[in-house]
């Protein structure tokens, strides 16, 4: 017989919210294919099956309300073939919902699995549906999810006002060690207007359990984030996106590994494991991209091994390594250029300033730059404080 799982999400708890919280509502239903209960129940199917409440519209951010986009895809409306309500696109001609598709529903839940880093867009997506509910009256239920790796650690600079866009809405670190309801929480409190917000919280959820701890089933965040792994050094080898250098997209472990066909992989896993960084192993390796830069040529470069999940510190490790890769690059290392016309360079949205872009190549600069981000994560312990719903 398998195993209660330990810890019940806010999707666990739909039908007795319904009851309670939102009976007789229209629904609106944020989610994505991490909207799942413990017993691998869409989110959506069970919105459908609802008595004391009627799903009438879908929203989809990143990725598509099924997963069925790969990153930054842009899509229109469409409608869910299954129960036959509209599914407006976040991710298309508006990345905010219009009071049009707010004149769909009375509530809107969300429920998607986070992973508690600042420049997965599906943060930014919370965000702006908050402003649109403020704006329209309706009211927000946050169906919490666990953050996947505890609530204890938090990395990364603060994003610099002026820096926004949709891989950075706040002034908030990389790693925020919070939940999506607690984050949601915390911004509602720093918007223009607060929306009417609820909490559907966990239950049975510790701050000091990882994800393997709840006896949840893990579906994967994104096309390019399937597993914990790849989610663990994901906060910090994601700066490789902002570069020439690849972040490992279009192999079978992306951010796991980068590289690129001038780098000489076997130097910098060397270089990196003499740093002694703690709890990560770097080890040489080729690839060869199918999709996304590089694509089709053969690169070398590392893997990263994470040997003791307690010590390992994701982004100072990434910024490390990217402070190597471009030293040992022989001049043929780059920063992406702006997308557009008038915009910063995508490094500068990732990393919420200008810093990396213009210090971390330098010696000092990284060293600067790495004491000012443990600065700003403590300062960030005390901000969150107020908001945390669990111990």
């Amino acid at each position: 017989m398998t195993a209660q799982p330990s810890v019940r999400t806010g999707a666990d708890r739909i039908e007795e919210a319904a009851k309670t919280v939102f009976a007789g509502a229209r629904v609106g239903l944020v989610t994505c294919p991490t909207g799942i209960n413990s017993r691998f129940e869409s989110t959506i199917d069970l919105c459908g099956a609802l008595t004391d409440a009627k799903l009438t519209a879908l929203f989809a951010c990143e990725h598509g309300i099924r997963g069925e986009r790969q990153a930054g895809v842009l899509f229109e409306d469409e409608t869910d073939p299954r129960w036959g309500v509209p599914v407006f696109s976040l991710y298309g001609k508006t990345k905010k919902p219009t009071a049009d598709m707010l004149g769909h529903v009375d509530v809107v839940l969300f429920d998607i699995q986070d992973i508690g880093v600042r420049f997965f867009t599906y943060l930014t997506t919370l965000v702006y549906m908050m402003e649109a509910c403020a704006e329209s009256g309706t009211t927000l239920i946050v169906l919490d999810r666990p953050n996947p790796f505890g609530g204890f650690c938090c990395e990364g600079g603060k994003l610099v006002p002026g820096f926004e866009s949709m891989v950075g809405i706040a002034p908030i670190p990389f790693r925020t060690g919070m939940t999506i309801g607690e984050f949601a929480l915390y911004m509602n409190d720093r918007l223009e207007r607060r929306c009417d917000l609820k909490i559907v919280g966990l239950q049975g959820w510790r701050r000091t359990m990882e994800f393997a701890d709840t006896g949840l089933p893990w579906v994967m965040t994104s096309p390019n984030t399937p597993t914990l792994e790849t989610c663990r050094v994901y906060p910090g080898t994601c700066l490789f996106e902002g570069t020439n250098v690849s972040e490992g997209r279009g192999t079978t472990r992306p951010f796991e590994t980068v590289g690129a066909p001038w780098l000489d992989g076997e130097r910098l896993a060397a270089e990196m494991n003499a740093l002694a960084l703690p709890g990560v192993h770097f080890q040489p390796t080729y690839f060869t991209p199918t999709f996304s830069k590089h694509q089709g040529a053969l690169c070398s470069g590392v893997q990263l091994y994470v040997t003791d999940t307690e010590t390992y510190r994701s982004v100072e490790t990434g910024l490390r390594l990217l402070h190597r890769a471009a030293k040992l690059s022989d001049g043929r290392f780059e920063w992406i250029a702006p997308f557009k016309e008038g915009r910063k360079p995508f490094i500068d949205y990732l990393t919420g300033s200008d810093l990396v872009r213009t210090s971390a190549l330098d010696d000092a600069g990284l060293e600067r730059i790495v004491a000012l981000w443990e600065r700003d994560a403590d300062e960030w312990k005390k901000e969150r404080a107020p908001y945390l719903l669990y111990d």
